[in-house]
């Protein structure tokens, strides 16, 4: 029996609360920026961990809990986009931590098509860097709004007024001051709230101690001299005097609309700035939103769930040894045991078990809300970009594949077996990997992926998490192509420099040794249309 419409409009009213106290966001940096420092700063101040894990160190330091993988902690690199969740002030956070590295950008794009707000670190010596950037334009892509934490004060930094004209010259968005950094590197003494007027000072060595905000009558304040001194205070009183005159004042609205980014100075290592940037984090991000489908706008409180896979992650946890595809909720109430249709294959999916995340660990919950990132073991019958509803049926865009650029043969070391190739189909099923099998020749399988980083990867898990030695022969070749042939249509193809293979479902690919034979080929067969993703 269909809902009536007063059950619609209870539903709705009871979906409202949840949504408004939702807070779904991804960090973003270019790598040592110190994103996932940030990180584990944020989770400290939400009492979410006791102890904040070294992300470099000596042996008997923790691991950030965002770094799980055993590569990951080994070299103090975030590989994997990692889920955190916490309640922090009545607020249901989700915080994304996404890899910095170009190589895993892929994985990065996906995450923060899940996301409804960003924060962007930025290294205060170095300000806006080529990955910065990369993923700066994704987030403008998607209208999502931008906090930036500029970190590393404590070290010698660009003069704040340069770094904030950079951010608008460089990214194309406003950039409105929310404190501002009283010095830097050895002499830094910490920032003045411009909002509230309140000077927060640093102390090196501090060993966990949080300073409280000195609030104060304004920057000229006698009580600003006794903490700062006389040449500090005049510069920040001429600082204030330029950004009131001629720069940009916070403006929310501009914020929600992704044309401001509020700028918060501090030093995320040495615990100081990191409280106050997550309480306004908390106070000006926005809760979840309508999302775009084949049926139009889809809002949060519409009674009907969906939502849509963005990330599959096998072996998150060595006791369950499963595949977890990542789940981001849009609209409705997700509850366990509730039966769900994939839209892609039009059949129907239970959902027995229902996980929220912390890094590797996971604990089952009994429902789920819109914003919310859940974990739903993967029999093999989901993929990234899914989408999955009940009641009224939905799709959401598809995720874009990007093209592989570097290509290696893989072979076992012992004799291949069925454990190979169940293996290296769950990294190719994650995204990781794109799997191509030659049609003749050498029948090991050919991996392609966007950085070189990610074979070390795909080396490494296939030692550590399958037991499965294996050795991977780096190719010479540089793209791979999916032909579309009208019908009657026979490809022509060099003698040498391509090879053709076929991907997991069985499609047919050409991998390219060279630009130049690559637009041989094309040449060569002006009625096939070579497609650079499947």
């Amino acid at each position: 029996m269909s809902p009536s419409s007063e059950d619609l409009v209870t539903n709705r009213d009871a979906l409202a609360p949840e949504i408004a106290r939702r807070r779904t966001f991804a960090i973003i940096s270019h790598p040592d920026a110190g994103k996932t420092t940030l990180t584990e700063k944020l989770l400290l101040y939400a009492g979410a961990i006791e102890l904040a894990g070294a992300v470099r160190g000596s042996k008997t330091q923790r691991h950030a809990v965002s770094d799980w993988m055993e590569m990951e902690q080994q070299r103090g690199i975030s590989i994997s986009a990692a889920a955190l969740e916490f309640e922090l002030e009545g607020h249901h956070v989700t915080l994304l931590d996404t890899p910095g590295h170009q190589d895993f950008s892929e994985d990065t794009y996906r995450t923060l098509l899940a996301v409804d707000s960003v924060v962007m670190v930025l290294d205060a010596a170095k300000g806006v860097e080529p990955q910065t950037l990369k993923l700066f334009e994704v987030c403008r892509s998607r209208g999502l709004p931008v906090l930036t934490f500029i970190n590393k004060l404590d070290l010698p930094a660009r003069d704040p007024f340069e770094l904030l004209d950079q951010i608008e010259r460089v990214l194309g968005i406003s950039a409105a001051p929310m404190n501002w950094p009283l010095g830097d590197g050895p002499d830094f003494r910490g920032v003045f709230d411009l909002e509230a007027n309140a000077v927060l000072l640093y102390e090196r060595q501090a060993r966990g101690h949080r300073n409280a905000p000195v609030v104060v009558a304004s920057a000229d304040s006698p009580d600003v001299t006794a903490l700062v001194g006389e040449r500090r205070q005049q510069e920040l009183i001429d600082a204030i005097a330029i950004i009131t005159g001629a720069g940009t004042r916070f403006d929310r609205d501009a914020y929600r609309h992704a044309k401001q980014t509020p700028v918060f100075f501090g030093s995320a290592l040495n615990d100081f700035g990191v409280e106050p940037f997550l309480h306004a984090l908390l106070s000006l991000a926005p809760s979840p939103g309508p999302r775009e489908s084949d049926a139009g706008s889809i809002e949060p409180t519409d009674p009907s769930f969906s939502g849509f896979i963005f990330k599959i992650q096998a072996n998150m946890n060595p006791r369950h040894r499963d595949r977890v595809a990542f789940l981001r909720i849009c609209s409705g109430r997700l509850a366990k045991d509730m039966t769900v249709v994939n839209t892609r294959l039009d059949t129907p999916l239970r959902m027995s078990r229902v996980y929220r995340f912390f890094g590797r660990d996971r604990e089952t919950v009994p429902e789920a809300f819109p914003g919310d990132v859940v974990g739903v073991v993967n029999p093999g019958r989901i993929a990234i970009g899914d989408t999955l509803y009940a009641g009224k049926r939905v799709q959401f865009p598809p995720i874009p594949q990007f093209p592989s650029e570097q290509f290696a043969m893989l072979r076992p070391v012992d004799v291949r077996h069925k454990r190979f190739d169940e293996a290296i189909e769950q990294l190719a099923e994650e995204g990781l990997i794109q799997l191509f099998m030659p049609i003749s020749g050498v029948r090991h399988p050919i991996v392609g992926v966007i950085g070189a980083l990610q074979l070390d990867v795909v080396e490494a898990r296939m030692s550590s998490e399958y037991g499965i030695a294996c050795t991977l022969d780096r190719l010479p070749h540089v793209a791979a192509r999916w032909p579309v042939k009208p019908p009657g249509v026979e490809l022509v193809l060099p003698t040498s420099g391509v090879r053709q293979a076929v991907d997991r479902l069985g499609r047919e690919v050409l991998v390219f040794e060279s630009d130049w034979v690559m637009r041989y080929t094309f040449e060569k067969n002006p009625k096939v249309e070579f497609r650079d993703t499947a």
